[in-house]
Order: structure tokens, then sequence, then C-alpha cells
């Protein structure tokens, strides 16, 4: 049997409990979340699900609890049958768009859209499905970044989760090798199995994919595949500070980095740490509250 805890609440105090999801280093995979609109005709009112595959400790309770803050809502828990995990996990999670880029789960149609790249991707595997605002802006950004002319021939995902945002490059520029990193040792499987969903050949050659986990850039391979014309790090602000010498150590003279997982109130202190090892604002969007940053080397910050 697996497991739902489900909170009723205001649009807003969902969002910024998945927002408090995402910024939490220490939450645990096992518990996944989705958030969705009830009713049509009640825009505001919103639902979180936690689905858990063993029957959920006051630990797990309190988890979900304590991401909507002071006085959260009623917690309402649910036994589901094993063969309802998967459909019911996925309910609610509409496809998106990200520039060329159309990311859905098993339970949507891919588009048929000319020029459009089609991603499956299951909500319930990791994060990193392109539905947070921090992974559909680096969706985005990447697009702006071939429109723009970039050409990077080998290029590294820290911190991948699902594997996405290596997918969007490789279909950006098949001729390049991507080398994908997550300190989450759950990511793996689910990145082997999305290679095999999305047509994405695995392996160190031209056009293909390697997979890691590790912990930053301290892992011989990760050392061994680098220097990056490209390095994409989509984490948190603290991590991205702390890691922003080796990230830059990995990178070619005139490469680029692009960088999310951070508040906009994070931006300067994160731009500051990439500054001080030579690295300047070429372009930013924002998602939300948070700021997805194109770096390049020699750029004056």
């Amino acid at each position: 049997m697996s497991y739902k805890l489900s909170v009723i609440a205001p649009k807003a105090k969902v969002e910024a409990a998945l927002d408090a999801r995402d910024e939490d280093p220490f939450w645990d995979a096992n518990i996944v979340l989705t958030g969705f609109e009830v009713d049509p005709d009640e825009p505001d009112t919103w639902r979180l699900d936690a689905y858990l595959e063993d029957a959920p400790g006051n630990g797990e309770r309190r988890a979900v609890l304590a991401l909507f803050g002071d006085n959260p809502p009623e917690l309402i828990e649910e036994e589901l049958p094993e063969s309802d995990w998967v459909t019911e996990s996925q309910r609610g999670v509409e496809p998106i768009r990200a520039g060329r880029f159309y990311v859905h789960t098993p339970d949507h149609a891919p588009s048929d859209e000319a020029g459009t790249r089609n991603f499956c991707i299951p909500a319930a595997q990791a994060f990193g499905t392109g539905h947070h605002e921090t992974t559909w802006g680096c969706l985005v950004m990447l697009d702006a970044m071939a429109q723009q002319g970039l050409t990077p021939a080998k290029v590294a995902d820290i911190g991948t989760g699902t594997g996405l945002l290596a997918f969007g490059a490789l279909h950006l520029w098949p001729q390049a090798i991507a080398t994908a990193s997550d300190i989450d040792p759950v990511c793996e499987p689910a990145v082997i199995e999305n290679t095999e969903r999305n047509g994405i050949a695995m392996g160190t050659g031209t056009g293909e994919m390697a997979m890691l986990i590790a912990d930053g850039m301290d892992d011989p391979r990760l050392q061994a595949a680098a220097p990056f014309d490209l390095l994409i790090a989509n984490i948190l602000a603290a991590p991205l500070i702390e890691m922003a010498p080796d990230f830059a150590g990995a990178v070619v003279e005139g490469g680029d980095i692009l960088l999310s997982g951070l508040l906009a109130t994070q931006e300067d202190a994160v731009r500051k740490a990439y500054a001080e090892v030579g690295f300047g604002l070429h372009q930013r969007l924002t998602a939300g509250d948070w700021s997805i940053l194109w770096l390049r080397h020699g750029i004056p910050a």
C-alpha cells in the first residue's frame, strides 16, 4: 500500500509550501509533493498532496505541516492501493511550455506543434520536472542561449534531479557531450529511466549523457570530464555561493555558467561570489520569486 497526506489551503500558501520544500536541502526525497487547483470555479483553493510509499509517522506529518509555517491547516491522511500510486501522483500536474520545450507527465499527450521538443517526465520521481519556476526558467534560458549562437561542446548539469536540463541541452546542441550529476542517489534510476523514455543516449561520446552521483565537483569523474563550455547548476543559493570557485575552475576561459535555485533577494550575494572568480552577468530573467542567471567568464561585474 501507499499513503497520501493532503492539505487544502489558498493557492499562495500551497505555492509557498512547495517553494519551502525546494529550499530545504534536507527534504526527504521519499515524500513526493504535488500542488494543484481543486476546482476550476474556485481558482484560489488549492490542494497539496504528499505521497509516501510507507505509512507516515509523526516525523513525516510534521515535515509536511512545517512547510506551512505557523498555524498550518488540517492534515488529511489517506491509504492508497498500490496500483494507484503513479496515477495519483500525476494528478493535477499539467504540461508546461518553456521556450521550444514541452514537458508533460505520462498521463498527458505530447504536443504536436512544429518545432517543439517533447519531454515526458513523471512527477513522482525526483525534483526537476519543469513545473518549478527555476527549472522552467533554465529551459527558457537554454533556448535563449541557442538562439544567440552559443555552441558548447561540453555541458555539465550539476544537481540534475530528473536529467531534464541536460536533456534540453543535448537537444539544442546534439554534437555536445553532457555530464549530469546529483548528490542524491535516488536521482540515478530516475534519470536512467527518463533517458530511455525520452530517447537520450547514455555514454561519454558526442550526443550522449553520462550520469554520476557526486557531491558538488569533488568527484574524479567530473574532474576528468572538465573543463566544460557550459555549466548548469539549479540548486540553492548557499551551495551556489560555496561552490563558485569550484564551478569557475571547471569552466573554460570565456565559458558560461547558468545558475538558478536562488531567490531574487539572494541574487546580489550570488553574483558577488561569481564576480570574485571572474564571471559577470550576461543575461537574467525572473520567474516568480526566483532569478535565473546567465554568467560569462571575462564579463566585468
